[in-house]
């Protein structure tokens, strides 16, 4: 399911925002996933709390990053 997942976003990516480069796609995606990171580093006295606020950090910014 991933794998299908994955292949239909590469088929889709220009549709994504991410057609304004690999650099600037890498570099903003990258940004996401470390804030997501230090975020669930954080809140690691609260395992849920911190998976959760990673998580839903990681979807909503990579999701802005694709629709803006």
């Amino acid at each position: 399911m991933r794998i299908a997942w994955f292949a239909w976003l590469v088929q889709h990516v220009d549709k994504f925002g991410y057609d304004d480069g690999p650099l600037r796609a890498s570099i903003g995606t990258g940004a996401v996933l470390l804030t997501a990171a230090l975020l669930g580093l954080a809140l690691h006295r609260n395992r849920p709390a911190a998976i959760a606020a990673a998580s839903l950090t990681c979807a909503l910014g990579i999701a802005w990053l694709a629709f803006h």
